[in-house]
């Protein structure tokens, strides 16, 4: 059993994690052909699924255990997911997503930017009948194509840990608050998803500068990047690396600087993610009527750091 495999099965939700799977096999037999194999592609390395896992757990929360319905919703975030990183990694001009080579790289940038609108529409053709759906799709389309811009504008700049809780709840937080509304068909346990969606994002930043796998990006490119990872955000409270962050180039040496400036701020790293954790979990036990599912993925995301 993988590390993801055996979240899942500790989560409860192996045989609603292989319907998923399944009902993406389909959707890509179906594609164009001009594009099936990119967007393959697209599915392909080692998906750690904890977006539908978040929808599944706010249903079962508040509804019970997830039914077609909230399959089809999972199947829809995942293609939304997967759009955003295809475009994270033209921007990023990144080689490898998830062990493999990235679409753009294999494919080329043309395949890759008309995959990611491929996959949009389809996302919105399976919310078809969803007219709730719909509108919080909208929704998440605004605030990502935001979230991206503020996050590339804001590089190199002299943030602190609430400037980076901003982005990281517009960049990662604002898709698990999504999962979160369309699992519990309600807006009730929005906060309790922007708290993991910012917990997840802390995590990854976190593990990049432990050298573990990533979640997502990667720690050497956001520091080449000027990117506001947390531990830069708590490493450039000194003047002097400050000072350094603010440069724009590609230095071996400054950026080796940096990177060590950023391992040294792990442990009060790790201290501001368990408050977003207890924060989390705070939520979970206040809106949902029966918080155990909440409470077990927190507990599950909350290591990812040190994995």
């Amino acid at each position: 059993m993988t590390a993801v495999d055996g979240v899942i099965a500790a989560l409860g939700e192996t045989e609603e994690i292989e319907r998923l799977r399944a009902r993406l096999a389909t959707w890509l037999e179906g594609v164009d052909e001009e594009l099936r194999e990119s967007l393959a592609w697209a599915f392909a390395g080692t998906p750690k699924h904890y977006r539908p896992l978040t929808l599944f757990a706010c249903h079962r929360a508040t509804q019970g255990p997830p039914g077609d319905d909230a399959i089809e919703l999972a199947f829809a975030m995942e293609l939304m997911h997967n759009m955003s990183l295809v475009i994270d990694d033209v921007l990023d001009e990144s080689d490898e997503r998830r062990g493999i080579d990235t679409i753009q790289k294999r494919f080329g940038s043309l395949n890759a930017l008309m995959s990611s609108g491929y996959l949009v529409a389809d996302a919105f053709d399976a919310f078809a009948e969803d007219p709730f759906a719909i509108r919080h799709l909208a929704e998440l389309l605004r605030r990502l194509a935001a979230a991206e811009c503020l996050q590339w504008r804001l590089r190199r700049q002299p943030l602190g840990v609430e400037d980076w809780r901003r982005i990281a709840g517009e960049d990662t937080g604002s898709m698990f608050e999504i999962c979160a509304v369309l699992g519990a068909r309600s807006e009730r346990l929005r906060q309790y998803g922007h708290l993991v969606g910012v917990l997840y994002h802390g995590c990854d930043d976190v593990g990049d500068q432990r050298g573990l796998e990533a979640l997502g990006g990667g720690g050497e490119e956001d520091i080449r990047d000027g990117i506001l990872t947390l531990p830069a955000a708590l490493a450039i409270r000194d003047p002097q690396t400050r000072a350094l962050f603010l440069i724009d180039d590609d230095d071996p040496e400054r950026l080796a600087t940096l990177a060590l400036r950023c391992r040294e701020q792990l442990d009060d790293a790790e201290r501001v993610l368990d408050g977003i954790a207890d924060a989390a979990r705070e939520e979970a036990r206040r809106f949902a009527a029966t918080p155990g599912p909440l409470l077990a993925l927190v507990d599950q995301v909350r290591p990812l750091s040190q994995r």
